[in-house]
Order: structure tokens, then C-alpha cells, then sequence
């Protein structure tokens, strides 16, 4: 994708990342608005300078950290979409300062994450990688391994939003028990299986697989610690397709090699990219990938058009779409 090398229209948007799905780029033309891109994982101070060069009217937020100096560059920003869920690379409160509404694309992903999800649950089940590097290695396992079950597994989420909500549905229809925590979906837990709903500590000393659906804001950054994994099993998993910030890696590196929890599968990281030297590389026990989960065909177009209309909407006089808006209160940016 590359930019129009003329502006056309009345209003323009930058998209920190060098696509946006063709649908969302015509809606947006159509409503007087260029399109303009900045390479994903920008340095901020870049692209607080294309967006002070082109004036922008709107941002719509991929991949990298906007801050402060991004969010000031332009006098005539209004809006920021951020094309998914996650804002915490995003600052909020220098928004807020400016009475800037950042605004979600809130639902768009959630069957694709919740997909990824039990993809990668199933995959440490039933230990793919290592049989996987075996049998290429020359070995032959069969004999002495014997695999474990999927029906009876105990899927604790933690989170019960919209993704989390889908695992639940996705892991019960394969036969895994569910149980649940989020303090701010007791009503959701309920109506999904009255008997599921756990307190934090309960459910990681229950659960098989412990997988994270939260927002990352201050009070669940590094909510699972060396405490916490001391609690849970040392035959249990821990899948987090959500915010990296949720687990201290350091203390998830002394788990695994303690044995304390017996492996983990992440697609996201505290720090993305993560270093190349970073120490969970090493651990044939934990399986990775590059923050794709909501990453498919269909949820980015559902992204892209749901931001575009944010957009939109906010640049022809419209108030934020309340249910979308991201509140400095609720959520933390790093």
C-alpha cells in the first residue's frame, strides 16, 4: 500500500502501519478522507513528525507507540481509532489532555483471537513441538509416550469479555471444563455456567490451562508473578493472547525452569518487538507467536472499517461512540 503522492480531500488520516484493508481506504475516500502511512514499529518521534508535516485530522493506530509527541504533533487531530482492541500503546492521558476520543474497534477480532487461543492450547496438550522435533531428529517416541486428554481438561480464563466468552464456548464444544474470574462479568459467568465463576487464586490452582483475556491496565500488569505461578500446577499451561504486560516474564522464565508450570504458549510480550535475545527462546517448553491471534482475513477488514467509521464519524461532528471510547481510568498505556 502507498499513499495518494497528492492530497485530494478535505480531511486526512495516518495509519501507523503500511496497509489497511481496501474496503476501509474506500469508505474513508468517500467521506473526503486521504489516506496517508507510517511503517509499522515507527520510531514515535517519526512519526510525530509525518503527522505534524501532513496536519492530520485523524489517527488510525496499528502497530507502535503513540505518545504524547505524536498525539500534540498535529493541531488539527480529533480522533485516534485504534484498528482493534488493545490501547496500551496508546497514551491516553495526553489524549484525554487534549480531548482527543480514542476509540476501540471493539468485537472485531474476538473469533479469531478466541481461534488462536485454543490453537495454541492444543498444541501444548498434545506436545506437537517437541514430538514434532523428535521425529525429525531421527527418534521415534511412540513406545514410551503416552498423550493427554482433551475432554476433562480444565480451561480457566481469566477475562470474560467477548474473546474471552469465545474460548469458553469454543473449549466446552471439545470437551474441556471451563471456569472463569473477571470481577466486572460476574452477570456473563453466570449466564454462561453458574457454577464456573472462581476467585484469581482459586482458578489458577484449579485450572490445566490458565489462559489471560483482560485488559492490561495498573492493576493487572504482571498479574500473574512468581506468586501466582507458585499456585498453579506443574502439569498447567498459561496461553496469553492478550496483552504481554500480564505476565512478568522474568518470573515466568524461573516457573518453567523450576518446573513449577509445565509450559506456555504467548503471542504477545511486554516489550514487542521482543529482544532477540530474550531468555523464553531457549525453552523447548514454550511455543510462540508474533501477536497475530486477531490477525485473519476477515477480522482485519472488520478492524480497519470499524475505525474508518469512528473516523468518520467523529470528523463530521459526532460525539465518540461511548461503548468504544477507551477511558484514561480504565485502561493504561506503558
Amino acid at each position: 500500500m502507498v499513499d495518494s503522492p497528492f492530497a485530494t480531500r478535505g480531511r486526512r488520516v495516518l495509519v501507523t502501519h503500511e496497509r489497511l484493508a481496501e474496503s476501509a481506504i474506500h469508505l474513508l475516500n468517500a467521506h473526503d478522507v486521504d489516506v496517508f502511512f507510517s511503517p509499522p514499529y515507527t520510531a514515535s518521534d517519526l512519526v510525530a513528525q509525518r503527522a505534524a508535516e501532513l496536519k492530520i485530522d485523524a489517527l488510525i493506530v496499528r502497530q507502535g507507540q503513540v505518545n504524547e509527541a505524536v498525539i500534540a504533533a498535529s493541531p488539527k487531530l480529533k480522533v485516534i481509532a485504534k484498528h482493534g482492541v488493545g490501547v496500551d500503546n496508546i497514551d491516553l492521558h495526553a489524549a484525554e489532555k487534549r480531548r482527543i476520543p480514542v476509540l476501540r474497534a471493539m468485537g472485531s477480532n474476538a473469533r479469531a483471537v478466541a481461534e488462536h487461543t485454543i490453537a495454541l492450547s492444543l498444541t501444548l496438550l498434545k506436545e506437537i513441538p517437541g514430538l514434532d522435533s523428535a521425529v525429525k531428529g531421527g527418534a521415534w517416541p511412540k513406545p514410551t509416550f503416552i498423550g493427554r486428554d482433551i475432554v476433562g481438561t480444565v480451561m480457566g480464563i481469566v477475562g470474560f469479555g467477548a474473546i474471552g466468552q469465545h474460548v469458553a464456548r469454543l473449549a466446552k464444544s471439545i470437551g474441556m471444563a471451563v471456569i472463569m474470574y473477571d470481577p466486572y462479568a460476574e452477570r456473563e459467568i453466570s449466564q454462561f455456567d453458574r457454577d464456573g465463576n472462581r476467585e484469581l487464586d482459586v482458578l489458577l490452582a484449579e485450572s490445566d490451562i490458565v489462559s489471560l483475556h483482560c485488559p492490561l491496565t495498573n492493576a493487572t500488569r504482571n498479574l500473574l508473578d512468581t506468586q501466582r505461578f507458585d499456585l498453579m500446577k506443574p502439569t498447567s499451561f498459561v496461553v496469553n493472547t492478550a496483552r504481554g504486560g500480564l505476565i512478568s516474564e522474568p518470573a515466568l522464565c524461573e516457573a518453567l525452569r523450576g518446573g513449577r508450570i509445565a509450559g506456555a504458549g504467548l503471542d504477545s510480550f511486554a516489550i514487542e518487538p521482543p529482544a532477540k535475545d530474550n531468555p523464553l527462546w531457549g525453552m523447548p517448553n514454550v511455543i510462540v507467536t508474533p501477536h497475530i491471534g486477531g490477525v485473519t482475513h476477515g477480522s482485519a477488514t472488520a478492524m480497519a472499517e470499524i475505525a474508518a467509521q469512528h473516523v468518520i464519524s467523529v470528523l463530521d461532528g459526532h460525539a465518540p461512540d461511548s461503548r468504544s471510547l477507551a477511558r484514561p481510568m480504565e485502561l493504561a498505556a506503558q
